[in-house]
């Protein structure tokens, strides 16, 4: 067999294995402690949009000043988001706090 047969061989069979592959992004939502209900349905809207096509979402709660103290209505709000996408979306990541942010990761089903 000729090694210029081969090396192409090669790179179709790479070619291949590449477009099977499945490719995510991850977006990110930030939302604030005081959001308000209809901008939080707005959001939802958006990351129902990604979880359908299939993109990871990470959720960010951002606290400034003395919003710090609301880190329970923080947490809250990002249980809701994960009660109102549960037949969508699975939870990667729970919420954790880094710093003043307070992150939680959902992937499509």
């Amino acid at each position: 067999m000729d090694y210029g047969r081969y090396k192409y061989e090669l790179t179709k069979k790479l070619q291949e294995a590449k477009k099977k592959q499945s490719t995510f992004q991850v977006k990110e939502i930030k939302v604030r402690p005081k959001t308000g209900d209809h901008d939080l349905q707005v959001k939802l809207g958006h990351i129902r949009k990604f979880l359908g096509k299939k993109d990871k979402v990470k959720v960010t709660v951002m606290f400034r000043g003395r919003e710090i103290t609301l880190s329970q209505r923080g947490r809250e709000l990002l249980q809701q988001i994960a009660e109102e996408t549960s037949e969508i979306a699975t939870v990667e990541q729970l919420p954790k706090f880094e710093g003043r942010t307070m992150i939680m990761v959902l992937s499509p089903k």
